[in-house]
């Protein structure tokens, strides 16, 4: 048995049985042995960035890790975009970095690179495997401290000698810690803030935004008269009808201070306090209101949900058994726009489903129209790095085989990761993309104004105007069923047709260019 045989081995063992790849030469040893590890499966996507994504998005449904396998220092940096996304979520990813074999690092080879200095940035664990005979357990600590807590990027270098040489053969999971209890004098002393008589408010992030969270959390605040939000882009957010809802805090700066305000007390479970998106000229950068203290009930390292239920039984509190009320849009006829999707969207949206959104502007009113859909999952854009909808939504639709996977993707984000479709083809998966064309990075016109560069000229609008793109053609060209909407009752019938059929297809919807 040689280094990658043993390696595959120890990550199936340990739980890690799906591995998306982009591979190279210095990798081939590891595909070799994938005949000899059957039960790991291996996805193969046309860029980087569609590994690292599809691993994100896998990860976030499956609630464990999947491995990546990249190329040298060149294809980490292909990937590192949807791996920052995967940090911000808090995703568990083992990402395998082949390198040169040890003694060839020496003549600095074309693709030689400090493949450890590019992953620092987006890895919380970082080792390079020296030998065959410790390249098993680097992988089984590898999985270990990807699985956190909290979820974190693990960055195993894998030489391409370490793959090829004997190894005495694969080895068991390393040991995992398990979440921190929260202390019972913070559980007493955020009892006795929300007990007391100055406006407060639970802010919920991670692990929290699942029904249980909710539950318990909302029976906190129908309690206490708290006011409850959740962060502005979850990993995994479960919703829909009998599920607690939850106001999420909005992205821009403006409107969130206007949620925030009044409070003397904000609460946070399992995310960070509050800060703007982005530096503007004479706007706050911290978004929690002057005066308002700032309370951790549980870190990211913490057992955030058993911490919510040690504060409700503080407090006295049950479960809510409230949930929002099942309510569908009507079937929108007429003019196509953003609204009319979204009344599509959430007339037909299947029990079970999973939502992967990266609409941005276009998608602004489908998260409402939703609300009163069936139970469903709603995963968000955590790191801000477009490209992630298309590759999340393949990883997820792998780790919930049989549940419908929707991909809410605007125009600009579809085109960094469109090979995506292409996996999605490859295997069969169940993933119907909605592509929301408006010709336009709608959303950096509206930063353009926002960011007081002055009145924009010719030039400069040009450079965020995208008018042509034919994702009939484009996701055709890759094996996936596709057609074109133009009016509300044709996206209806196409959105209708792609969700009752199994397999991946794409509904373009043409839209205004400005909402």
């Amino acid at each position: 048995m040689n280094g990658a045989q043993a390696l595959i081995r120890t990550f199936v063992d340990a739980g890690v049985d799906v591995c998306f790849m982009n591979p190279g030469t210095s990798e081939m040893h590891f595909v070799h042995a994938l005949d000899d590890v059957p039960e790991m499966r291996s996805v193969l996507a046309l860029f980087e960035g569609v590994a690292t994504g599809a691993a994100d998005g896998y990860a976030r449904m499956a609630d464990r890790p999947a491995a990546v396998l990249l190329h040298l220092g060149p294809g980490l940096g292909n990937g590192l975009a949807n791996l920052h996304n995967a940090r911000r979520a808090k995703t568990p990813v083992v990402n395998v970095v082949g390198d040169h074999a040890t003694y060839h690092a020496v003549y600095d080879a074309p693709l030689q690179s400090d493949i450890a200095s590019i992953a620092r940035g987006v890895s919380g664990w970082i080792r390079s495997s020296t030998t065959a005979e410790s390249v098993a357990r680097d992988g089984a600590d590898a999985v270990a401290a990807a699985c956190g807590p909290p979820g974190q990027v693990a960055t195993l270098i894998l030489p391409a000698d370490v793959c090829w040489l004997d190894s005495p053969g694969p080895v068991g999971p390393s040991d995992r810690q398990a979440p921190a209890a929260v202390p019972a004098d913070r559980i007493e002393a955020v009892a006795a803030v929300l007990r007391g008589d100055e406006p407060a408010a639970l802010l919920l992030g991670g692990t929290t935004l699942r029904a249980d969270g909710l539950r318990t959390a909302t029976g906190i605040t129908e309690a206490t008269g708290t006011k409850l939000l959740a962060e502005t882009f979850p990993a995994r957010l479960e919703r829909g009808a009998g599920i607690p809802s939850v106001d999420r805090l909005a992205y821009l700066a403006e409107f969130a201070q206007m949620q925030l305000d009044g409070l003397r007390h904000l609460v946070v479970v399992d995310t960070s306090s509050p800060v703007s998106f982005f530096a503007y000229p004479e706007k706050a950068s911290d978004l929690v209101p002057e005066g308002c203290v700032v309370h951790v009930l549980a870190a990211p390292d913490e057992d955030a949900v058993g911490a919510l239920a040690a504060l409700a039984e503080e407090l006295g509190a049950s479960p809510s058994t409230a949930g929002a009320p099942a309510d569908r849009p009507e079937l929108p006829t007429g003019s196509l726009d953003a609204q009319s999707v979204a009344s599509a969207l959430g007339a037909l949206l299947p029990e079970g489903a999973v939502v992967v959104d990266e609409g941005n502007t276009a998608g602004l009113f489908v998260s409402g129209a939703t609300a009163g859909a069936p139970p469903h999952d709603w995963l968000c854009l955590t790191g801000g790095s477009i490209g992630y909808g298309a590759p999340a939504a393949t990883g997820a639709a792998v780790a919930a085989a049989g549940r419908k996977v929707i991909n809410l993707e605007a125009d600009g984000s579809a085109m960094y990761t469109l090979q995506a479709l292409w996996t999605q083809a490859r295997e069969g998966l169940d993933v119907t993309t909605v592509i929301l064309n408006n010709g336009s990075y709608a959303v950096l016109n509206m930063e353009l104004d926002r960011v007081g560069a002055g009145t924009a000229g010719p030039r400069a609008k040009e450079m965020l105007d995208i008018p042509g793109l034919d994702f009939v053609s484009l996701a055709t060209g890759m094996g996936v069923p596709a057609s074109r909407a133009t009016t509300a009752e044709e996206f209806a019938t196409q959105l209708g047709r792609a969700l009752a059929t199994e397999g991946p297809a794409l509904v373009e919807a043409v839209l205004p260019p400005t909402l």
